[in-house]
């Protein structure tokens, strides 16, 4: 399904807690585990509270720790809102998704890409959609 709005957020608020927490988005997936799920089913509810509210339940349920990953500060210039990169994730999911939209979310935020996605000093997540959608299938940047 195209311009999935639970997927959106379910994106955004990884990244989010991945800033909050300075966090690798994979890892954040991970800690999240199977919460992603839930997230992703009531994102509709969720979307309601503020996002940094949203964020810091998750964290405390999960018991997501303090990391060191700051790819904001890391950044040279103006770093992406969370939005804008939670939409990229959306996006790049929708495009490669199978029958299991979160399976397809894990697979993504565990590939290469989420690196190369996190790099804010690289115009990677600024680029269309279908080009990120071909480098993730050849899995390098074309």
């Amino acid at each position: 399904m195209k311009n999935n709005s639970a997927l959106f957020f379910t994106c955004s608020l990884i990244e989010y807690i991945g800033r909050e927490t300075k966090q690798k988005r994979r890892t954040v997936v991970s800690l999240l585990g199977d919460a992603i799920r839930r997230i992703y089913e009531y994102a509709d509810v969720l979307h309601c509270e503020p996002i940094a509210k949203v964020a810091d339940e998750w964290i405390a349920i999960c018991n997501i720790p303090e990391g060191d990953f700051d790819n904001v500060a890391a950044c040279k210039y103006e770093a992406p809102d969370y939005w804008t990169i939670g939409e990229v994730y959306e996006r790049l999911i929708e495009d490669v998704a199978g029958e299991d939209i979160l399976v397809s979310l894990g697979e993504v935020y565990t590939s290469w890409m989420d690196e190369r996605l996190s790099d804010y000093n690289t115009d990677l997540f600024y680029q269309p959609r279908d080009y990120l959608k071909e480098c993730y299938l050849a899995g390098e940047i074309l």
